[in-house]
């Protein structure tokens, strides 16, 4: 099977600006710059170890804070992935990961479906990551999930450092993601659903 699995999405508001490039085939080559250094770090994460290729330009209200920019990036990179996805043909719909970072564990379940939905247990100890809220991470993924219409379930079971409980959970999105993006052979001209359509 061949096909163009790639999106460029632009979303401008009042608040922001987010030009988003992604191509689900790729190699995990990424180019992210939103204004705010430990998202993109986050960003950079989700791109190589799910191997889409990404690029995010954003311009954003940080005077005020991190909460448009970060919720209106990930409408828009669930929006690029929504349409690269197109029909959804082929897809292998599914996907899970659990991904250790030290003393950190944490598991992400990915089911392309159609329907946006998160469930998020993660917490944290403090309130900030450099210069992001530890309470922006929930937003991005829910703003992402929603907006791509996949099913998204982030658990973290056990961790000390903030640093690496976020960063689990993003590696673990990533790989869950890679497998339920990836294109099943044996299906290649089908939709993964007794529905007929997801």
């Amino acid at each position: 099977m061949t096909q163009n699995r790639s999106a460029k999405i632009t979303r401008q508001t009042k608040e922001t600006k987010v030009e988003i490039t992604l191509n689900l085939d790729g190699t995990g080559h990424y180019q992210n710059h939103s204004g705010i250094g430990f998202f993109d770090h986050m960003l950079d994460q989700l791109s190589r170890h799910s191997l889409i290729d990404l690029t995010t330009e954003v311009k954003g209200d940080l005077h005020i804070d991190a909460h448009h920019t970060v919720e209106d990036t990930g409408i828009a990179i669930g929006q690029a992935i929504a349409k690269a996805l197109d029909d959804r043909r082929g897809i292998t719909r599914y996907g899970s990961a659990t991904i250790p970072m030290d003393e950190t564990l944490s598991r992400a379940a990915i089911d392309i479906s159609g329907r946006g939905y998160l469930v998020w247990r993660v917490e944290f100890t403090q309130p900030r990551l450099g210069e992001m809220d530890t309470e922006l991470f929930r937003e991005f993924f829910h703003a992402l999930a929603m907006a791509a219409g996949i099913t998204l379930h982030i658990e973290n079971f056990y961790g000390v450092n903030n640093h690496h409980i976020i960063e689990s959970c993003f590696k673990a999105v990533a790989r869950a993601l890679r497998e339920a993006v990836t294109l099943d052979d044996r299906q290649a001209q089908s939709i993964p659903s007794t529905k007929g359509v997801l």
